[in-house]
């Protein structure tokens, strides 16, 4: 049985640099048996279209996430989850940046505090922005306390545990690319999945490296 749709989108956009980071990491044969164990056959071979159409459904992306963990188990599929979302930000999700004002250039020449700060807020104001994912960045101490709301990467999911290691993966990478290289810790806190009413992520504000 299909899953039942959220009627809460992506861009047709996200959702195939999405898919296509998840072949990169996992392969051909790979991407193909996880849209099947997702119930979404058709994205077989026939990723979503290259354009910022609102058409690619929270369900879907949620029962993805499913069923990496289905076929790899809760430690392989967190891996794959979070490489996959290291991908997606480098293939594709980074030009979005531009398009609210995080060029590269004027990253070069601010302070790392500043930086992570408008790289966070950045990526929250392109998601709010472009899909139905809204989400928001606080500022403590030492980190940064960014929320979804209405995740969709463990949308329609239930766990024991945090799960939504794609969006880790997807921050990780643009801290990456805002620091010049930099590795930051990322720590789910709350997970919708787990009983949360959002999904909550803090970002230390110390780099790794």
């Amino acid at each position: 049985m299909a899953v039942e749709k959220s009627g809460l989108y992506y861009p047709n956009k996200m959702g195939r640099i999405y898919l296509m980071a998840m072949e990169e990491v996992m392969g051909t044969n790979g991407i193909k048996a996880v849209l099947n164990l997702a119930k979404v056959p058709e994205l077989i071979d026939n990723f979503p279209p290259n354009n910022l159409a609102r058409e690619f459904d929270f369900a879907d992306f949620g029962a993805l996430g499913q069923a990496i963990e289905e076929m790899y188990g809760p430690r392989g599929g967190r891996g794959l989850a979070l490489r996959a979302g290291r991908a997606a930000f480098a293939q594709g999700l980074s030009e979005f940046g531009s398009v609210v004002g995080a060029s590269e250039l004027a990253f070069k020449v601010i302070p790392m505090a500043t930086k992570l700060k408008v790289g966070l807020k950045a990526m929250a104001e392109t998601f709010t922005k472009f899909s139905d994912q809204h989400s928001e960045v606080e500022e403590a101490d030492e980190h940064f306390i960014y929320t979804i709301f209405q995740c969709p990467v463990c949308y329609g999911r239930t766990s024991d545990r945090n799960i939504c290691y794609g969006a880790v993966g997807i921050l990780q990478e643009g801290l990456r690319w805002v620091s010049g290289g930099k590795d930051f810790k990322v720590e789910e806190m709350e997970c919708k999945a787990n009983g949360a009413d959002n999904c909550v992520f803090y970002i230390y504000k110390e780099p790794l490296n």
